[in-house]
Order: C-alpha cells, then sequence, then structure tokens
C-alpha cells in the first residue's frame, strides 16, 4: 500500500516572506515528512484588513524568489484568484479540492497563530479538514488551558514543531526598512534587493547594502 502524498500549507501575507517562513517550512517538511510544502500568500485577510502593505504582485514576486530555489516548495496562487471574503478554511477547502482526496494536509501556523485559532472563521471546520501543525519557540511553553476551553481536544490534534530561536516578523522589517535599517540575513538577499529596486516599504535602498 503506498502512502499519501503529504503536503503542508503555509498561508500568510508574506509581506515581506522572510528567513522565519523558510525555516518554519523547512522545519514541518523535515519533522513532519512532507512531500511537499504549498506557500499561499493571502489576498485580504480579514483579520489583517488594512495591514498588507505591499501590492500582491510584489509579494508574489518575493515569494517565488524566496521558495524557487527548494524542488519542495511550491506556491498556491488560489487565494489570489478568488472572490472574498478570504477566510482561511475557504481557502484550505479549496487547495484541498484542487490537490484531490489522495493528499494528506497538514496547516502549519506559529504559536501566535495558534493561540488565537478560537477567532478564527470556523476553527472546527479547519480542524476537521486538516491536520494541524504549530511552530514552537525554545523555552516557550504552549497554555493549552484558555484555548481547551473554546476547542475541547486541540492539544490532542496540534503537533507541536520545534524551531530554531529565530524571532522576525513582517511588520518589524517594514518598520526597519521605512527607518532606512538594515534586514540583511532577516530575509532572502534576492527578496532584500527587489525591496530596495522597488521601494518597497519605504525603502530608499539601505536595506542592507
Amino acid at each position: 500500500m503506498t502512502s499519501p502524498f503529504r503536503a503542508g500549507l503555509l498561508g500568510g501575507t508574506f509581506d515581506p516572506v522572510h528567513i522565519g517562513h523558510l525555516i518554519l517550512a523547512e522545519t514541518a517538511r523535515e519533522q513532519l515528512a512532507l512531500d511537499r510544502v504549498y506557500f499561499v500568500p493571502a489576498a485580504d485577510p480579514p483579520h489583517k484588513r488594512g495591514a498588507v502593505v505591499a501590492r500582491a504582485q510584489d509579494r508574489l514576486a518575493m515569494l517565488h524568489l524566496a521558495v524557487d530555489d527548494n524542488p519542495h516548495f511550491s506556491i498556491s496562487h488560489i487565494d489570489l484568484e478568488r472572490a472574498g471574503p478570504h477566510y482561511t478554511v475557504d481557502m484550505v477547502q479549496l487547495l484541498q479540492q484542487q490537490l484531490g482526496a489522495g493528499v494528506e494536509l497538514w496547516f502549519l501556523m506559529g504559536l501566535d497563530s495558534l493561540i488565537d485559532l478560537p477567532t478564527w472563521h470556523e476553527p472546527d471546520r479547519l480542524r476537521r479538514l486538516v491536520h494541524l501543525a504549530a511552530a514552537t519557540r525554545p523555552g516557550y511553553e504552549v497554555d493549552w488551558a484558555p484555548l481547551e476551553v473554546v476547542m475541547p481536544g486541540l492539544s490532542r490534534e496540534v503537533t507541536l514543531l520545534p524551531m530554531p530561536g529565530v524571532s522576525i516578523a513582517s511588520h518589524l522589517l517594514r518598520r526597519r526598512i521605512a527607518e532606512g535599517r538594515s534586514v540583511r540575513y532577516q530575509v532572502p538577499d534576492a527578496v532584500r534587493q527587489y525591496i530596495a529596486r522597488q521601494g518597497l516599504y519605504g525603502a530608499g535602498g539601505a536595506t542592507g547594502d
């Protein structure tokens, strides 16, 4: 009997994509024995409405620069090409239909997303569609009690992925770029150069050159 194709799904605005995203994807690929990880840039996530800065075409271009050299990584345009509202659970269901019934789908998230999961649109439907995996930071223990109150059994369903102690956030990178500070080594070099060329986030070329 052949094993099912195991796919990871990492959604986000990727505004910009940074090495934390890439480390999470590669860590998940290795620890969960995934055949492929799909990066799914969000079009207009309801929980971040008004916070997305770069155009979809720029975010997509940066993603391609970041992941195209990894044969285990792919980019799905499914959220960018569909009509809203852009709820994660609907995107997951569409991607699942696109990939086929034989695919075992793992939804990858950071700790912040795990903690916020009860506030998402139809989180229990998401639990039924996919396996959940969340990255953990060294020395951090997940407080399951409040999550179990609203989503009983969640602690038994989530696979925790120990991650290197890298703490990078896209909104902080945007601030650094706007202030003319370096983001070298925090984003892939090709992404850093693209930001400078396009003048994204108020960049004046001072992104680490």
